[in-house]
């Protein structure tokens, strides 16, 4: 089977996402394609699984490791006071984790929505222009901390 996940994870192998953040051990980090949170970005495993329990226990704690490593940078570059982590894989079945810095300035309509209750499509699309300084920032967090870069 062929998902929205196995594309982006060839578009990373080819070079040809700009969204990309860096090769971590355990896959990708991409900024999202909607930036519903400035920031926001996933985790995206390669090889491609169908999610986490198809992992080895050893793949397993280095994409949940690299996940929390991606959460420190995106605290870092973005100055959030925390990340909202999620994985679902029900409309694409395949494991990608998905990341969200939350500021401390939020709008208070806002500040206690989970990620899927705000509306998506009012969210900028990622572009280099808008969105070239924090995919910098975040892969600079990962060069300075320990995330050995692939």
């Amino acid at each position: 089977m062929t998902t929205a996940i196995h594309r982006l994870v060839d578009r990373c192998r080819t070079a040809d996402h700009p969204a990309v953040v860096a090769r971590l051990r355990s896959g990708w980090a991409v900024l999202g394609e909607r930036q519903v949170f400035a920031g926001y970005c996933l985790l995206l495993p390669d090889p491609v699984v169908p999610h986490l329990n198809a992992l080895a226990r050893d793949a397993r704690a280095t994409f949940l490791d690299d996940m929390a490593t991606l959460g420190d940078a995106l605290i870092a570059a973005t100055g959030a006071i925390r990340v909202n982590y999620a994985m679902f894989g029900n409309a694409e079945p395949a494991l990608h984790a998905h990341l969200f810095p939350r500021l401390g300035d939020e709008p208070a309509g806002t500040r206690e929505l989970q990620p899927w209750a705000l509306d998506w499509t009012a969210a900028p699309a990622f572009s280099e222009a808008a969105h070239g300084e924090i995919r910098r920032r975040l892969h600079a967090q990962l060069q300075r901390g320990s995330m050995p870069l692939a």
